[in-house]
């Protein structure tokens, strides 16, 4: 099961690293923004309609039944893709490729260690950070020194080090991770607070969860032609500033107005942050060269996946931390209610971070320009 998973998660990997390069090979430019606005709103539908999908199966038909239908499902997207996909312009020219680079088999295995180093330090000990956590953060920083020294040797690397040097990339991956962050603090902390703070149900706390996902859903192709019609940069700044807004009324609402207030603050944060991915990929997308499009895309969805378990972790021990036991289950109504609000009050102070790098980032390109 575990071997199988794994695979599954390289398919899904690159699925997901490919779907945005593929929005500059077959969209027009002046409608990049739609179309990744329109990813968004898919993603979201397929979030919303997922873990409701799964628990019917799993009670009718057990668990196996989760993966026959996804297999069924891969089947006919591959299909799909098949018919609808243009060909790639690749294979012109792949003979004098493969002439000229081989696979950068090093790199890939730093790499492949450099992550999982980074992941079993952020999810071993369930956020108590002793010992072994701070020697695989150590083993993980020494991994990165060791992959992006051996890139910079290589003749054909896997992901060339320029490319963290980038003007617009280097922010717009640091903004990413960080706005990844905040949002996996909604899932983490959110339900803990529903059912503990305000006595919420099961029922009702997946029911409350699932407004995120069917606000993105409405939203994502209205941020994507906002994108297009305003322009990325000025989006990205607006995405982070309502981010920022609902954080803050996370931080305060749900406390003065219960369920209300968390819907409320919500229907805030949701918005900005599909308004933020749709302007942030469009416009690390714009001027990107076919021969670079599916690194770059691979490398905007390794800063999104690095930011979710980093807020799984961290922003699960600020929560711990502020609530004053690791016991969250047994914690008091108040005690959680106090953790909810110094956990989004923090998150707030790492969207204004991204805030800030946005602005140095447009600092920099006027000064360039």
């Amino acid at each position: 099961l575990i071997a199988a998973r794994a695979a599954q998660g390289l398919g899904a990997a690159v699925m997901m690293a490919l779907t945005i390069a593929f929005v500059g090979d077959t969209v027009a430019k002046e409608r990049t923004g739609s179309a990744m606005g329109l990813l968004g709103t898919m993603s979201a539908i397929g979030t919303a309609l997922g873990p409701s999908l799964g628990g019917v199966l799993i009670a009718s038909f057990g668990w196996r039944s989760i993966f026959l239908v996804n297999a069924a499902l891969g089947i006919a997207a591959m299909l799909a893709a098949r018919r609808f996909l243009p060909p790639g312009e690749a294979g012109q020219d792949r003979g004098a490729t493969r002439e000229n680079a081989r696979f950068d088999m090093l790199g890939t295995v730093l790499l492949a260690l450099t992550l999982a180093a980074y992941a079993l330090a952020m999810t071993l000990a369930r956020g108590r950070f002793g010992g072994l956590n701070v020697a695989l953060l150590g083993l993980a920083v020494l991994g990165a020194g060791l992959f992006l020294h051996a890139e910079g040797k290589i003749a054909s690397p896997l992901v060339k080090p320029a490319l963290f040097r980038d003007p617009v990339l280097a922010p717009s991956l640091a903004m990413n991770a960080l706005v990844s962050t905040v949002m996996m603090a909604t899932l983490v902390v959110g339900p803990f607070f529903l059912s503990r703070a305000l006595g919420l149900s099961e029922a009702l706390v997946g029911a409350v969860l699932s407004i995120g996902p069917v606000v993105s859903a409405l939203c994502g192709v209205v941020a994507g032609r906002i994108v297009d019609r305003w322009g990325a940069s000025a989006m990205v700044a607006a995405g982070l500033a309502l981010m920022a807004v609902g954080c803050a009324a996370l931080a305060v609402l749900p406390a003065l107005c219960g369920v209300a207030g968390y819907a409320a603050a919500i229907v805030i944060l949701t918005p900005g942050y599909q308004l933020f991915q749709a302007a942030n990929n469009t416009a690390v997308m714009a001027d990107v060269g076919k021969g670079q499009r599916g690194v770059v895309s691979g490398v905007l969805s390794l800063s999104r996946n690095l930011g979710l378990i980093t807020g799984t972790a961290a922003m699960g021990a600020v929560f711990a931390f502020a609530v004053g036991t690791k016991d969250i289950a047994g914690a008091a109504p108040e005690a959680v209610a106090g953790g909810m609000r110094f956990t989004f009050a923090v998150a707030a102070g790492l969207v204004v971070a991204a805030v800030a790098i946005a602005a140095a980032g447009g600092l920099r390109k006027r000064r360039s320009a």
